[in-house]
Formats: structure tokens, sequence, C-alpha cells
């Protein structure tokens, strides 16, 4: 018996493998991928197929596709008057000429073509030049048939006092409320908060000094009053009382 134990107990020790050893010598089961696809696997033909992408640390650059410039054959106008229909403020002829490729002085001959088409049809808009761009606006012969739309017999008028206070805010700009406020001789905040919210005043940083809020017009307020710039705006010096020199000479003693 122990002879017999002895022996079975050698041939064991003989034949034993480390279990790797074992796992590389057993038989792959027939469920069991190999490492390499079979010749005849579409798959994996399909996926060779396919070229690899690179990463951003590859050192190809990846390919950037540049916007083409409007081609010779395509009218001009027409872009620009797609373009100018969907503007939400007045566009340069800087922004044009840059998104559309062209030159400058083309895009500006085309602009007045335009508007000069447009008023020759007497069209129901017109496209003007404001605000230091152009943009696309009713014909003001019929503006009273546009404000029964848009009002429907609201009031869309300021007050004396929001004109007062734009008018301050148009001709010292920059300027802190304490400052419109001085000059009015009333506090003006809730005033200021119709302006801001009509959109025709926005702040523009801080004063330097006393860290107030700065306002100022905006491209709204030019649209407005049919101007480029602010300063275009008429001399205030032949609306102002006489004493208004020394007045503000009394203030900065």
């Amino acid at each position: 018996m122990t002879e017999h134990l002895g022996e079975s107990l050698e041939q064991e020790l003989a034949t034993w493998k480390m279990p790797g050893a074992r796992q590389e010598a057993a038989p792959l089961r027939p469920d069991t991928p190999a490492d390499e696809p079979a010749a005849d696997d579409e798959y994996a033909a399909a996926l060779a197929a396919v070229p690899a992408q690179t990463g951003p640390d590859d050192d190809e650059e990846p390919e950037v596709t540049a916007t083409s410039p409007v081609p010779d054959d395509v009218d001009l106008g027409a872009v620009l008057e797609a373009i100018l229909m969907i503007a939400e403020e007045p566009l340069s002829e800087e922004f044009l000429s840059a998104v559309l490729e062209r030159p400058r002085s083309q895009v500006r001959e085309q602009l007045g073509r335009l508007s000069a088409e447009y008023t020759g049809d007497g069209r129901g808009f017109d496209l003007r030049r404001q605000a230091g761009g152009w943009r696309f606006y009713t014909r003001a012969d019929y503006a009273r048939y546009v404000e029964r739309f848009v009002t429907d017999g609201a009031s869309a008028r300021l007050t004396k006092a929001a004109l007062e206070t734009l008018a301050v805010v148009a001709y010292r700009q920059p300027v802190t409320r304490g400052r419109i406020s001085a000059i009015r001789g009333v506090n003006c905040d809730g005033v200021m908060r119709t302006l801001v919210s009509r959109g025709l005043v926005e702040e523009c940083g801080t004063d330097p000094d006393s860290t107030a809020t700065l306002y100022r017009t905006t491209t709204l307020f030019l649209e407005k009053i049919g101007l480029d710039t602010v300063d275009q705006l008429p001399e205030l010096a032949p609306f102002l009382p006489d004493d208004v020199t020394d007045i503000e000479e009394d203030e900065q003693r």
C-alpha cells in the first residue's frame, strides 16, 4: 500500500506544471475567441479598412477647413440682403467685408445701390446707415401705421423726467447716477432703471474715484435718434440758460 502511494506521488510530481504553463498548454475552448481574427472575418476586415484617427498629441496637424469668399458669380446684393434681414443691430461695412471676404469699397457701393433701389421703388422698408452700420428700417412715411401695429394703442413715449435724464447721460457720458441726480436736482434711480430696461442706457464700468457705476447711451439710442455717433449730437450751448457757466463753476468750487 505504502509503495503504491509513493509511486503515484512521484508520477504526479513528475507531470506537475505551473498554473500558467498549464493554461498555455490547455486547448482553447470552442467559444473562446483567438487574439487574431480569422482571415474570413468580415467585421475585422471592415475595421482594418477604416483609417486610424489621430489624437491631439500626434505629430500631424488636423486639417482646418477655411471659409471661402463669396464667388464672383453670386449676387453680392442678395447675400447682403439675406444677412441684413436677420441682423438685430446695425452691421458695419468693415464687419460685412470681413465676413464676405470682399473689398470694403465693393460692399459700401453695393449697400448704397440697394438703398437707392428701395427708395426709387417706393418700398415700405429702407436700408439706412445709422449707429455706425447698416440695417433695414420701416420707411418714415408709413410710421403711423407701423405704430398702430406695434403699440396697439399703448403709449410708448418716454416721460419728461426720462427724457431729461437721457439727455444728461448723452451729453455727460460716462456719468454716474449721483452726478445725474445732482444735475437734475432729484433722485434718478427709478428713471435710470427704466432707461436701462428699454435698452437706451447701459453700464460701462466704474468711476475710479468713487467706484460708482458709470452709464452711457447704447447703439439703440443712436438708432432711435438717427445718428452714427454721439459726436453728431447738436450743440447744447444754444439751449442752456445764460448763467449755466456760473453754476458749473460754483459746483467745482
